[in-house]
């Protein structure tokens, strides 16, 4: 009798690795990329030490907010307001008319949609000078709709008297929140938490609230990204330059008010690809609002969006998401050259 044949390992996906559980809250920084812990709270202690009005308030999410960091410096002046979001909002508002500085935190489903009347009636309508950080926007969760933002940035723009802000990465995100806390008004800021990517020192990048920076030029195609999705565009430029595709990258972390003057100066150049690349749905955020600034002031070059579609997104690993969504970085490499050819 013969003995049964050995199976032939299959040594490519062999070495590919298994993704878990965990691969559905992963941080988005890829494999040795640099990164640093709580940028996020560990810059609001800093503004903290030198403004005594400034509080930090969430709602049972201090941990995954990273404002755990505020509460050990400060605990006074820390108050956590249980899974209660709209309280958490209409009290804000409250510090805010007595003269402080709330820094409010939770996840991005939870304030623009739980809490949407709170924070328009409370907060934007009287003008407070509230700050609502919210993590996990966008794909950056795998758990599904009911914890997916994919929408949250074409609610609050809608919103009037808010400034709505993207950050990249930690660089950014150190940068922004001392400017924040220097502009009066309400403020909506996509949060990324954990050990968060360092990417745009590498290009002496300054954040300036309600401006757009070219991080790289090209003649080919030119990225407009905000966000993961900057990363993403320069991951994928570089990327390009092996197939002799030269491309620039606008990083745009002000979603509102935009910076015209820099999103159609860039635009104008003749015979280039313009890509608008965001982490939420094609929907009524970033790409639509370059779309109309284009259409209105009579700019109009080859324009393509990549976003998330126009659907509930499902549930799993990070990595296999987006690039089934198509905003990895291979995704966006695959797209740009379909569209070129």
């Amino acid at each position: 009798m013969k003995p049964a044949p050995v199976a032939k390992l299959d040594t490519a996906k062999a070495a590919k690795p298994r993704l878990t559980t965990s691969a559905m809250i992963a941080s988005i920084a890829g494999e040795g990329q640099r990164t640093k812990p709580a940028p996020f709270g560990h810059a609001l202690v800093n503004c903290a030490r030198a403004d005594a009005s400034i509080v930090g308030m969430t709602a049972d999410l201090g941990k995954y907010t990273d404002l755990h960091i505020f509460q050990q410096a400060f605990p006074d002046r820390y108050y956590q307001m249980g899974m209660a979001e709209q309280l958490l909002f209409g009290a804000a508002s409250g510090f805010a008319a007595e003269g402080f500085t709330p820094f409010a935190t939770t996840y991005a489903v939870f304030a623009s949609r739980r809490a949407y009347d709170f924070i328009h009636q409370t907060i934007a309508e009287e003008d407070r000078n509230v700050k609502i950080v919210c993590a996990l926007p966008g794909l950056t969760s795998g758990y599904g709709p009911s914890h997916q933002a994919a929408e949250d940035l074409a609610l609050m723009r809608a919103m009037p008297n808010m400034t709505i802000i993207d950050p990249c990465d930690a660089h950014e995100i150190e940068q922004v929140v001392p400017a924040i806390v220097a502009h009066k008004g309400p403020v909506y800021m996509r949060l990324l938490r954990g050990h968060v990517p360092m990417v745009l020192d590498e290009y002496g990048y300054t954040f300036e609230l309600g401006k757009a920076k070219m991080l790289r030029n090209g003649y080919e195609v030119l990225f407009i990204s905000s966000g993961i999705m900057t990363m993403r565009a320069l991951e994928a430029a570089k990327a390009l330059e092996a197939d002799r595709v030269d491309v620039g990258v606008l990083h745009v972390p002000t979603i509102k008010p935009l910076d015209a003057a820099t999103i159609l100066e860039a635009c104008s150049r003749p015979g280039r690809l313009v890509v608008v690349a965001e982490n939420h749905t094609v929907i009524g955020g970033l790409g639509e609002a370059v779309a109309g600034l284009l259409m209105r002031a009579g700019v109009h070059p080859a324009f393509r969006t990549i976003g998330l579609p126009d659907e509930f997104l499902a549930a799993g690993a990070l990595p296999t998401l987006h690039d089934r969504y198509g905003i990895s970085t291979d995704a966006l490499c695959t797209q740009v050259k379909g569209w070129l050819t």
